[in-house]
């Protein structure tokens, strides 16, 4: 069965045609051929740089004033040079992620006859979470196969032949970036690694990992040569691999950690193991089941479907479903409820290309950080979203700091990005790193987990705290415009786009006041911050004064060309193929534009999309893809939505599927991955099937013609509640949900709805005109 398979009939002849195993903690992207193999390591605390305090050249809140009155005055280029003065740092050791190490195996070549080489198969399974590869003619077949357990902690593999004695292999360690050294012994490798870089830090600081490397083997021998290990005329083979680094470790027992639990592990047997992680996984991985028709193209190797969508060649309804469950899939290789961190901009994989040219594989707080977990809770995967839960309350921690030292303010604050070492400085220029509600964007993930669980213990211990500190900043630094007499923010950005303040005869600017994504933001933080109170019966006086400061927040604008308004004034995009459509937030995930409540906004926010769809040169990225895609879907326009999820999968994935950002885009020198067009699309297809927000749960929102029959399983909703839909011909044929918290549920689809009050633990069934009947 491969219809839940990435597989191919070509060797894998670079990282972006590998295939990616993890453990939450431990990533590999794993390059398979007849004759090698290649395991690209990662480990998510393997960071350069380090924890160090950023000045802040904020000497009061004097300043701050100073900049706003020339802001308001219209005189963008003084108030933009006050800001570079007091409100830009400059880059110390921010560091970034970087790749631990390479596992290079080497085999002998194998008994084949065909010029050409021996019959070559590779395939990763989204059900097991296995990578696997075949090579050779019946009878004389060499098999291996590769994988991360969570539940024991490390990589392991298996390599067998059909032939008695047919297993011979070299594997030697390659360092990544920064220091390293391997020593060896008769079976295993030992090696130490420092993360070291110049591009991001001084090249003098990063994290220190200690790993180790083990072969076992029936038949055959093993010896070390030269630091590497040989394996001759085995029947088969086994090798494990585990890892440790001293990432907010004070002890010294990290150094001889991996050691000693790699023995552990391997005293279970690779049989144990490999039985350990599929039930581990599968607890995870089976709790969503989706179909979507299917034109029997999962017959062909995934990257022939990958061009003939490009093409256009037909429809493949099943490859959206592949897409769909390769991006829960890792999801639960990248995040896991005990992941020490998040996901960054490439989970936890890093091939060092965006590294290499300068980007950095960091917290990126303008879309892509967010983007990455948009999937978490629609699609059943909410443990994985915790530890983005627990960054969060530790970045509001170090935004005091921050708060204080550049604007004088209470609260936390954190701006365009961060990193491992507690990083809420603007970035170190203002046009893209004065972004005041970067740190703020991350938090609403706090409100969307408590949304969907309804945990009220996290509500009360994690999620208030946070956003009650984030309120009392934006409270204490929020200024009243002079003509409108609105609460806006600023000096800050629209990521990362720029304006024309009084049309093209003057420089393009960056910074403003007010701009529409900071009050759509603040409005969500205001608004559930009053009813969050409310709820837990607590800061009556912060509850009022929350009351009278939403009535203050600016409105959302439609501008002269009749689109919604990107900053307070309507001004002319100095890039009308910009690739951020940040201020559409109020549209996706945010519910404060819908076609039913807010008509005239919603058609204003389509001819903002068309607007930027019509320019020749539209930056073409994968989160662009994403959001036109989730945009539509909650306009209720599946087709397009459909067009968009599309060209994602066909124009700006790679032979793995993991999404990329084009070349000549933000810099890029080549095309880079980034893994926020995975979760974002997977997203994405969730929303056009389901959607929850507005106080309705909406059944096949926005269903294209291409999934005209289908059904879908274990889909989440607001008010934690799981959703099944079975549809046919296009429309609803039937559809289930289970209640885990009592409360009044609407459920819609098209002209049908039903409102009623579920009880905890209790299943309700809808036939297609929402008609309900409880078992």
């Amino acid at each position: 069965m491969d219809d839940l398979k990435l597989w191919y009939l070509s060797p894998a002849a670079s990282w972006s045609q590998g295939l990616p195993v993890g453990n939450g903690r431990i990533g590999a992207v794993v390059s398979a051929a007849p004759d090698r193999e290649v395991w690209s390591m990662n480990e998510v605390t393997f960071w350069s740089g380090q924890a160090e305090a950023v000045p802040g050249p904020m000497a009061g809140k004097a300043e701050l004033q100073r900049m706003r009155e020339r802001f308001f005055a219209g005189d963008y280029a003084g108030g933009d040079r006050l800001a570079k003065q007091y409100l830009q740092p400059k880059k110390q050791n921010y560091g970034t992620h970087l790749g631990l190490c390479e596992v290079v195996l080497a085999f002998e070549e194998q008994d084949w006859q065909a010029e050409e080489g021996p019959p070559f198969r590779r395939e990763l399974d989204l059900r097991q979470a296995i990578t696997s590869s075949v090579s050779g003619t019946a009878g004389k077949r060499q098999l291996r196969e590769v994988f991360a357990s969570h539940a024991d902690d490390l990589v392991a593999s298996r390599i067998w032949s059909e032939v008695p004695g047919g297993v011979s292999f070299t594997l030697g360690l390659e360092g990544g970036a920064g220091a390293f050294a391997v020593t060896g012994t008769e079976d295993t490798l030992e090696f130490k690694a420092q993360a070291l870089e110049r591009v991001h830090s001084d090249g003098t600081c990063g994290v220190w990992a200690q790993g180790t490397i083990k072969i076992a083997a029936h038949g055959g021998t093993i010896r070390c040569e030269e630091d590497r290990l040989l394996v001759s005329g085995a029947d088969e083979a086994w090798i494990y691999f585990m890892v440790s680094t001293d990432y907010r470790r004070d002890d010294e027992d990290w150094m001889t950690e991996s050691a000693r639990r790699l023995e552990e592990a391997v005293a279970k047997g690779y049989a144990g193991l490999r039985a350990g992680h599929i039930k581990d996984y599968r607890r995870e991985f089976d709790k969503v089941q989706i179909h979507l028709g299917s034109a029997q193209r999962e017959e062909l190797p995934t990257d022939i479907r990958i061009r003939q969508l490009r093409q256009g060649q037909g429809s493949d309804p099943q490859m959206f479903a592949l897409f769909f469950q390769y991006g829960r899939y890792l999801m639960i290789a990248g995040s896991r409820g005990d992941s020490p961190l998040p996901l960054h901009l490439q989970g936890i994989w890093n091939d060092g290309e965006a590294c290499r040219m300068g980007w950095s594989c960091d917290y990126h707080l303008d879309i892509n950080t967010q983007m990455n977990y948009y999937p978490a809770e629609i699609t059943n995967l909410g443990d994985s979203h915790l530890p983005l839960m627990r960054y969060i309350g530790e970045l509001s921690q170090a935004g005091r700091t921050t708060a204080r030292d550049f604007y004088g303010s209470k609260g936390w604050v954190a701006h365009v990005f961060s990193n491992v070492w507690g990083f809420t400085a603007p970035g170190w220029e203002t046009s893209w790193g004065l972004n005041v509600t970067g740190g703020l964007w991350i938090a609403c993930h706090l409100i969307e987990h408590y949304e969907y669980s309804c945990d009220r213990d996290f509500l009360e211990v994690q999620a208030y705290p946070v956003l009650k500190e984030a309120a009392l900043f934006f409270l204490d630094y929020m200024t009243v415009h002079p003509v409108y007499g609105w609460l806006v923010t600023g000096p800050s950005n629209s990521p990362e786009n720029s304006f024309f303040p009084g049309g093209r005869n003057e420089d393009a600017q960056q910074l403003s006041m007010g701009t529409t994504l900071d009050q759509v933001l603040v409005r969500e933080l205001f608004e559930f911050c009053r009813k969050a109170a409310g709820l837990l019966n607590k800061d009556q006086e912060l509850q009022q004064t929350l009351e009278e400061a939403i009535a203050k927040l600016p409105p959302l604008r439609i501008g002269r060309k009749g689109q919604v308004q990107e900053w307070l004034e309507d001004v002319e995009e100095a890039q009308p193929e910009h690739r951020h459509l940040s201020h559409l937030y109020a549209l996706y995930p945010a519910a404060q534009i819908t076609p039913d409540r807010t008509p005239e906004l919603s058609a204003a926010a389509r001819v903002t999309l068309e607007n930027r769809m019509l320019q020749d040169e539209l930056e073409d990225v994968e989160f662009t893809a994403v959001l036109f895609s989730l945009y539509f879907a909650r306009l209720h326009d599946g087709e397009k939505a459909y067009r968009h999820i599309a060209h994602l999968i066909g124009e700006l994935c790679f032979d793995n599927l993991f999404s990329y950002s084009k070349s000549g885009i933000a810099g890029a020198e080549s095309n880079i991955f980034v893994i926020d067009g995975n979760f974002g699309g997977t997203a994405a297809i969730a929303e056009m099937l389901l959607q929850s927000h507005a106080e309705e749960l909406h059944l096949l929102p926005a269903l294209p013609q291409a999934w005209a029959e289908g059904s879908v399983t274990g889909l989440r909703v607001k008010g934690n509640a799981e959703v099944d839909i079975v549809w046919k011909e296009g429309k609803l044929a039937e559809a289930a949900l289970r209640a885990f918290s009592p409360g009044t549920l609407t459920v819609r689809c098209g002209a049908h709805r039903t409102t009623f009050q579920a009880e905890a633990g209790a299943s309700y069934h809808f036939d297609a005109c929402l008609r309900m009947s409880q078992p």
